[in-house]
């Protein structure tokens, strides 16, 4: 049976879980939710209020990309998204785990806010949806849907200054690990997919475009995702802090 992945429409942590099973050639189906209105679903199949969130075929659970990921390379180990040199490993798994836990959050953040801001920009995230919505009913809900997601996420401009002033750094972390070989080689591994839909995200944001122009990062994220869909108009976020 094919497995079925749990997403919302151009999140990046379902980006990634979604590549990773394209890489590893596994049959799926999308089941795709509202932003902010999955939490009571997702709650009742996974006791999980997040996505992106995978039932394998056999009826295992697993949520979280970075789970998926791991669970996919021992499913099905090639190609590989763990290197085997266990030196060349750890600094895979360390990229992966800052790029969940310190880098994520900061697009979700920002879009949101963004989305506040300009409640029009939600339909350019929407395109593509599984779940398409009268234009008058996207107006109508963008403002009320936006302000509970930056609610959840705990957004809003005095955080945005703050990831904005912060993300240049974080930037060149990413240009380090790519330096270094960590990431960006020709075989995509758990780190790339972890940090590159998160550059693309962020890539749709006017305001923060001139942060990535020239940069690594920027290049392997285009490379790995060319196809990322929205875009948030200049000024719809705060200058940085």
């Amino acid at each position: 049976m094919p497995h079925t992945l749990y997403v919302i429409h151009n999140s990046h942590p379902c980006v990634t879980a979604e590549r990773a099973l394209q890489m590893k050639g596994q049959p799926y189906r999308l089941h795709e939710m509202a932003p902010a209105l999955h939490v009571p679903e997702q709650w009742l199949r996974f006791r999980a209020m997040t996505v992106p969130a995978l039932q394998l075929g056999s009826g295992e659970k697993v949520v979280g990309s970075r789970a998926i990921v791991h669970r996919l390379d021992e499913l099905v180990p090639e190609p590989p998204l763990l290197p085997a040199d266990p030196a060349l490993r750890d600094r895979v798994l360390e990229a992966e785990r800052w790029g969940d836990e310190m880098l994520q959050p900061v697009p979700r953040r920002l879009a949101w806010t963004g989305v506040c801001a300009r409640p029009d920009a939600l339909a350019s995230y929407s395109e593509g949806s599984r779940l398409p919505l009268p234009g008058f009913v996207q107006r109508l809900a963008a403002p009320r849907i936006a302000r509970v997601a930056r609610w959840r996420n705990r957004g809003g401009e005095a955080q945005a200054r703050r990831d904005l002033a912060a993300l240049p750094a974080q930037l060149d972390q990413v240009d380090a690990w790519i330096a270094e070989g960590v990431m960006g080689g020709p075989e995509s591994n758990a780190a790339d997919l972890q940090i590159a839909p998160s550059i693309r995200l962020l890539a749709t944001m006017e305001d923060v475009q001139p942060l990535l122009e020239g940069r690594p990062c920027l290049a392997l994220a285009m490379r790995l995702f060319p196809s990322y869909g929205g875009r948030m108009p200049q000024g719809a976020l705060p200058a940085a802090a």
